[in-house]
């Protein structure tokens, strides 16, 4: 007798799973792997795992089955393999499942303004109707509660239950900003003595363990200079885009560059919605129509056309910014002022960009 595929198929379709009372060949359980080489057939059988208690049965069924069929000389024991089913792969379930754009705000070095810019962006997306979030994740250097004068704000835990059974923590809110920074949980006159561990360990509390709800923005505010704080925010959540804010300055330029290499680097892979150039000219109030470039002019702006990302913004110097920071609020809060619709434009730019 002649053997060939079908007919095994044909007499395995005979062999009932007793669990589930369909045929094998139905269930998927049958392996396109079938083998023949003169008496000798041989072929794999799917299990959902190798140590399935109805393995023995099966394969005595599809040995009955086949000598039955093929005839007593066909050469199938020992002939039938166990292979267990590759589970399909599905979408991990992302950490904040109700926020739809996170944004990390970056900067190669200290000094350049990124808080002020990014409380300000904050405020801008707030006021053009966007539901907002701000993570402070300057664990060492925490300014955001100083940017909205909520030094003296505790959050507390919800009735919404996390992952782990307890009660989430309760974002404070200003301005129709929801924010959380570590500054909310120590004191402030305190130096911060953490090792990298336990920084890190607090920031993935300030992602995971928070009631952020639905949000159109979460914006980071992330430490300046490449540590281990951003391969964790990376790998704690999925970063839409980021934002690297530098002032015209070649150093503050060269150090952006380095910032960008980052969040570029294929482990981390974060896209570059743009950059913001901070104190790119100093107006005085009393001579508004006056820019004076005292860290030179349009740094970042050939730095972005080098690099071939977005030149999103660039915010001028006047008194009133460092006012607004120190006391709380926000200059582009204002937004018929000259900061105001600089702020106001940056964030028409970086909800452009990430559309795109």
């Amino acid at each position: 007798m002649e053997y060939y595929p079908q007919l095994i198929i044909d007499s395995l379709k005979t062999v009932i799973h007793p669990a589930k009372g369909q045929d094998i060949v139905s269930l998927g359980m049958v392996e396109d792997d079938i083998r023949i080489n003169g008496r000798r057939v041989s072929f794999s059988l799917l299990f959902e795992r190798p140590n399935d208690p109805i393995v023995a049965s099966i394969k005595k069924a599809c040995v009955n089955a086949l000598k039955r069929d093929l005839g007593p000389e066909v050469e199938i024991e020992d002939n039938i393999f166990v292979k267990v089913k590759q589970k399909p792969k599905t979408e991990e379930e992302p950490a904040l499942p109700g926020v739809k754009n996170i944004i990390a705000v970056a900067s190669g070095k200290g000094g350049v303004g990124k808080s002020t810019v990014t409380s300000n962006l904050a405020v801008a997306l707030a006021q053009a109707g966007y539901k907002v979030g701000l993570l402070d994740a300057d664990i060492f250097g925490p300014s955001v509660p100083i940017m909205f004068d909520t030094q003296n704000e505790r959050p507390v835990l919800s009735d919404i239950q996390g992952p782990n059974g307890k009660g989430l923590i309760e974002p404070v809110e200003k301005y129709g900003i929801k924010m959380l920074s570590i500054g909310y949980f120590v004191d402030p006159d305190s130096a911060i003595v953490w090792r990298g561990g336990m920084a890190s360990n607090a920031l993935k509390q300030l992602i995971n363990d928070a009631a952020w709800g639905e949000l159109d923005y979460l914006l980071i505010d992330m430490p300046p200079g490449t540590s281990d704080i951003h391969i964790t925010l990376v790998g704690a959540i999925k970063i839409t885009g980021a934002v690297i804010v530098s002032t015209p300055q070649k150093v503050a330029l060269a150090d952006a560059i380095k910032g960008i290499n980052m969040f570029q680097n294929e482990k981390v892979n974060v896209p570059i919605l743009g950059i913001v150039e901070n104190m790119a000219w100093f107006t005085p109030a009393e001579l508004p129509e006056n820019k004076y470039f005292i860290f030179g002019q349009g740094g970042a702006k050939a730095l972005a056309e080098k690099l071939n990302v977005p030149l999103l913004g660039q915010i001028p110097i006047v008194q009133s910014i460092c006012d607004n920071g120190d006391n709380g609020t926000p200059a582009a809060l204002k937004q018929d002022t000259m900061t105001g619709m600089a702020f106001a434009e940056l964030a028409a730019n970086v909800v452009k960009q990430i559309e795109k």
